[in-house]
């Protein structure tokens, strides 16, 4: 069970005991007629009776939002662009985000936020006053207090990726093949930026200047590949994820892998960096997840392949700018699309249990999953490596050369989706409760409140329910956030619904089009535990 911080209120809840069994005989017939339960369809309906004690919320939904729940646009009020669970209300941040955004963090602290920075999951596009291309709004600032949208940087490539560091930057990404990763620093001065040429990693000061920007760095030293989630570590490690359909390019293609980037020399001063020099992000090593299907100790560890998804794991070596070649050639675990990726803030355990989601295909009934795993030993000062003979490939180890040494990850499913809830896109986790939110990647999408696992046998999630679904049928929900009461959240209506009203070419310089920005207020805090 994990621990959280001590709240006034703590809720108790007991799993009641369904019965099965013969019921009384018939009168006369000499036979016993058996009643059944469907105690999967009980257990949903308990979920459901008992949210507020579980979930800190009145009552879920029981069905997501339709068509004839659907107000335009330009007439539609903040409640109206969400369809909440009972006792959650909406209000809008802001309504002229760039359109496409997607992830967001806080500024400069979640615990403190003045702002919010998000994504803008555009397309390099648009062509300058003087010809060049790029003109499109990247990484946005919103302020708070007043909602004022500003755009920090432009010509980023489907920025997704986006999380404050520990060292008081920010770090965005790009979710594309050649996808890259930018260090920002001064955020609330930093405004208009410019990257001239994605390749060189170019960056200027602002659109057609001719002045080098040195508030904003592309780091080449980590991987070039389709970012989407990732959490960095105060030392300035990286777990992320690789979003990347098996077979794509060639046939025998695995799928995306699971990554870590170690610095070469990790942070240890927790006060905020001066200049971009300072950041542990300038270098470093970078492995690929390789899940086994033995243990250590066996004999064919470290073993590699098809069916090893989940069990023991470690981190084998790859270079940065064939990182995903590399992962595929060295036997790196592939998974269908990782898209989100968080570190769980209330593990107590020895390393870091990180998370994230698997986004599937729901037409080919593969309708997603979460897979959680625990990194014993995130980092090391002693680290090595242990070279397997049969193969040649290098394995991180702590303390030696010798496979038992190799720093190893557990990983298992922590949820399962289902004909309703699938596509799952973007995770976060409520502080203090531990339970997790999924947000879909669907029409009508959903965001899923998930239990944290309790004592029970297996390691998933005790259940989920619906908390929110986009009353939009053009729009989807992302980049659903907490803020560190738990109690408030944010989330961003993607590329729903437009009105010529609507429409500021101040913030999207390119198309005009913008999304909703929305803050969801009424979560409880509801510590879930069984009583002894």
């Amino acid at each position: 069970m994990r621990k959280g911080k001590w709240v006034p209120r703590v809720i108790v809840f007991c799993v009641s005991i369904v019965c099965i069994g013969p019921s009384m005989a018939e009168a006369g017939s000499g036979k016993t007629r058996m009643t059944t339960h469907d105690i999967g369809l009980e257990f949903e309906r308990h979920l459901t009776q008992r949210s507020q004690q579980l979930f800190g919320i009145l009552q879920p939904l029981e069905a997501p939002a339709s068509d004839a729940e659907f107000v335009p646009r330009a007439a539609a009020i903040a409640s109206q662009r969400v369809k909440l669970a009972k006792g959650l209300q909406a209000e809008f941040v802001a309504r002229n985000i760039a359109s496409m955004g997607d992830m967001i963090t806080f500024w400069p602290t979640v615990d403190h936020p003045s702002h919010l920075l998000i994504c803008i999951e555009q397309k390099r596009s648009g062509v300058t006053p003087r010809g060049h291309n790029g003109a499109n709004s990247s990484v946005q600032r919103v302020t708070l207090s007043d909602g004022m949208v500003e755009t920090i940087l432009y010509g980023m490539h489907q920025c997704d990726g986006i999380r404050t560091t520990g060292w008081g930057t920010v770090l965005v990404t790009e979710e594309a093949d050649d996808g890259r990763a930018y260090e920002i620093i001064d955020l609330l001065n930093t405004t208009g930026h410019w990257i001239a040429d994605r390749t060189m990693g170019d960056i200027r000061k602002a659109i057609d200047s001719e002045q080098i920007s040195s508030m904003v760095v592309q780091r080449v030293a980590l991987p070039t590949l389709a970012w989407e989630g990732f959490t960095v570590l105060p030392s300035g490690v990286i777990i992320f994820g690789d979003e990347l359909r098996p077979g794509s390019g060639s046939l025998d293609t695995d799928g995306g892998s699971i990554f870590k980037f170690i610095p070469t020399h990790p942070r240890v001063d927790k006060r905020p960096i001066a200049t971009l020099e300072d950041s542990p992000l300038i270098s470093g090593s970078t492995y690929a997840l390789t899940v086994s299907c033995v243990e250590v100790a066996h004999s064919n560890f470290p073993q590699f392949g098809q069916g090893c998804e989940v069990g023991v794991g470690t981190w084998v070596n790859v270079a940065a700018r064939t990182a995903r070649q590399d992962a595929n050639r060295n036997g790196g675990t592939g998974y269908y699309r990782p898209e989100d990726l968080h570190r769980d803030p209330t593990y107590i355990g020895k390393g870091v249990r990180f998370c994230w989601a698997n986004t599937g295909r729901l037409n080919a009934g593969h309708y997603g999953e979460i897979i959680c795993g625990v990194d014993h030993v995130p980092y090391s000062d002693t680290s090595t490596h242990f070279t397997d003979l049969r193969t040649g490939f290098r394995y991180l180890a702590s303390g030696g050369m010798s496979k038992e040494s190799v720093s190893t990850v557990t990983i298992n499913r922590f949820a399962e989706g289902d004909r309703r809830f699938n596509a799952h896109d973007n995770i976060a986790f409520q502080p203090i409760t531990g339970t997790m939110y999924v947000t879909e990647d669907a029409k009508f999408g959903e965001v899923f409140a998930c239990l944290p696992d309790g004592r029970d046998r297996d390691l998933k999630s005790d259940g989920c329910v619906s908390v929110l679904s986009v009353a939009d049928p053009h729009a989807e929900p992302t980049g659903f956030i907490f803020d560190a009461t738990g109690k408030a959240a944010y989330v961003l209506i993607q590329h729903g619904e437009q009105a010529m009203s609507l429409l500021d070419m101040t913030s999207n310089r390119i198309t005009g089009y913008t999304d909703d920005l929305i803050k969801i207020t009424g979560f409880e805090i509801a510590i879930y535990r069984f009583a002894d």
